[in-house]
């Protein structure tokens, strides 16, 4: 079973010496990563705190960061946090996460693994 994905951010965040990470790796959740953060008084002042804190926990790895917390995700831009929600999402709602898609030479429609990480060249020359 696999528990830990890749990803990609589609902006990054940007350190205080402003080098910018964007590649990173989140692992499944459990339940405490759920439960334990409704303890939190952060939690209890701003229900919209509790994503911060799932996603510090669940967020193993960005770049050559020495550390994930919450300021880490707190400082992270709009655009980022949504991706990892939804990835978030993703991630823990299917035994094997995959997305329908068209293949843009053939029109043939399959699953494809759920792949986190952008590897066009487009992507690449940015």
């Amino acid at each position: 079973m696999k528990t830990e994905y890749e990803f990609e951010l589609p902006k990054g965040y940007v350190d205080k010496k402003g080098n910018i990470h964007k590649k990173g790796i989140m692992r499944l959740a459990t339940a405490a990563d759920e439960i334990a953060p409704l303890k939190d008084p952060r939690v209890r002042e701003n229900s919209a705190y509790l994503q911060i804190l799932i996603l510090s926990h669940v967020v193993t790895k960005l770049g050559n960061l020495p550390e994930i917390n919450t300021e880490v995700i707190e400082n992270l831009f709009s655009a980022d946090i949504v991706f990892l929600e939804g990835m978030y999402q993703k991630i823990n709602s299917e035994e094997n996460p995959s997305f329908h898609v068209n293949c843009p030479h053939c029109g043939g429609e399959f699953d494809a693994p759920a792949d986190f990480v952008c590897s066009t060249q487009a992507c690449i020359s940015t």
